[in-house]
């Protein structure tokens, strides 16, 4: 991830088409009381096993899917569209097969009805034969394989052998006993289909104490070293041996705006775990990358840069030192670059915007240390700064190239550099690096320092002493 090579991931499973068809209704129809849609859109997005490969591109891995299409127009549209949003397609054609295809049909932003179009049929023994050649190939180099089993007919008993025994095995199965053999690191069934595995349950119980009171036997009926039940709109619920159920919690949406959100959520997990994440930190990469979907029309995908956003929101921009140095480390396990910059950002202007813009494409995470209330007025003099410590932070926070806000004591951040060892240490304003004094400690520690331009007339000083020069519209203000 990040600036280093990109996690390699084999996505196998069954794949479709979803379509939406969007449009207004102002009437009843007069056969039934059904509305009248005046079609004015149609959508087409990779569904299934093929949105999880599409989200998992959309997050930066390099992604190669294994599966069955029919010898049909939807096949061939649905080839297309995970081109075009970067998938290695390795799509076995079936003759005689239909290609899964799922319509919604949206009339003034409510989902009026669905169909589907699809053959379950389980793959005969030369489909089979022809599949397993290609996945047997595929799996060399592969740093994490996803598994979307949704009862399509791909996974027949050769080919849940076949992935037996990886390293790292993520599947998302609508019945997850018949993968106990394969031995997966992880399975993420939803609360219907965790019941149907552990057997009845009293409709009026609490699911969390239902799952919680659980948790073992659904480590030993699943084979896997962590299982993920999801709640829907109530977030997640991790389990792994040894430990206390973790939860995830989520962001209420409607039903209809959840379509693939549980594709992406397996995603965002599958590929925190292959970058070396803790299963509750992968867990919670996954609720924050579905929150990001579930706000959106239609089967969409979750970016890189949405969900480190995301991320970033859940544990809040503003932190201290030490705390944001044990965050770096996370950081970096996923080989993401950090980019560090410190001033005073007393008055933010446009100067600042556009050089904290420029930092911020630099590398990864961008971390901008502040200089306390006492720093400042030591380097400023009588006077300054103008605005507290806190409110330059949250301004700073509130910045879409900001990753992290820290503060710091001393005239310079030196203690902090020591701390968190960027890749990259940059300033903005009329410097050499050999003018910084931080640069020789930022090399010693292994990083790179560079000097990025203010805009000319753009500085905290000269619109506070413009400002000064008019009292009477200062005072009045």
């Amino acid at each position: 991830m990040g600036t280093e090579k990109a996690v390699n991931v084999v996505v196998v499973g069954d794949v479709m088409l979803d379509s939406w068809l969007l449009g207004s209704a102002k009437r009843l129809a007069q056969e039934a009381p059904v509305p009248v849609m005046s079609l004015e859109a149609t959508e087409d997005a990779p569904g299934g096993a093929a949105n999880t490969a599409a989200n998992l591109v959309a997050l930066g891995a390099h992604v190669r899917l294994v599966g069955a299409v029919g010898d049909d127009a939807c096949g061939d549209e649905l080839v297309r569209s995970l081109r075009l949003r970067g998938v290695e397609t390795d799509l076995l054609t079936v003759p005689g097969r239909r290609t899964s295809h799922k319509w919604r049909l949206v009339a003034s932003g409510q989902l009026t009805a669905r169909y589907d179009e699809e053959d379950l049929d389980v793959l005969s023994g030369q489909a089979e034969r022809e599949l397993l050649e290609r996945l047997t190939a595929a799996l060399p180099g592969a740093d994490v394989v996803v598994a979307c089993d949704y009862g399509g007919g791909v996974f027949t008993p050769a080919v849940r052998r076949a992935l037996t025994g990886l390293p790292l095995l993520v599947v998302d199965a609508h019945a997850v006993a018949p993968w106990r053999e394969s031995g997966p690191a992880a399975v993420l069934p939803n609360y219907a289909e965790v019941v149907r595995l552990l057997g009845h349950v009293d409709g009026n119980a609490d699911r969390l104490a239902y799952l919680t009171s659980r948790s073992d036997r659904l480590l030993e009926l699943t084979g896997a070293r962590i299982v993920v039940t999801t709640l829907d709109g109530e977030g997640t619920l991790l389990h792994r041996s040894g430990r206390p159920p973790y939860r995830t919690y989520a962001q209420p949406a409607p039903h209809h705006m959840a379509t693939g959100a549980g594709d992406t959520y397996t995603a965002a997990f599958a590929l925190w775990l292959a970058g070396g994440a803790t299963p509750e930190e992968a867990a919670e990469a996954g609720q924050a990358a579905a929150g990001v979907v579930v706000r959106r029309q239609g089967t969409a995908v979750c970016t890189r840069y949405e969900l480190l956003r995301a991320l970033r929101r859940q544990e809040g921009a503003v932190q201290t030192a030490e705390r944001l140095a044990q965050l770096l480390d996370e950081h970096r396990r996923r080989g993401e670059r950090v980019v560090f910059t410190n001033g005073c950002f007393d008055v933010l202007h446009r100067g600042h915007v556009t050089y904290l813009e420029q930092a911020g494409q630099l590398g990864d995470v961008l971390v901008v240390a502040v200089n306390s209330d006492a720093s400042v007025a030591r380097l400023k003099g009588p006077g300054r700064p103008v605005n507290p410590c806190e409110d330059r932070m949250s301004v700073l926070a509130a910045l879409n190239d900001v990753d992290y806000v820290t503060e710091f004591e001393e005239d310079t951040p030196e203690r902090l550099l020591r701390m968190i060892r960027p890749e990259l240490y940059v300033k903005g304003g009329d410097y050499t690096p050999e003018m910084l004094a931080e640069a020789p400690l930022v090399r010693s520690l292994g990083g790179e320092v560079r000097v990025l331009g203010y805009l000319p007339d753009r500085s905290t000083t000269a619109i506070i002493g413009r400002l000064r020069s008019l009292p009477e519209q200062f005072d009045s203000a």
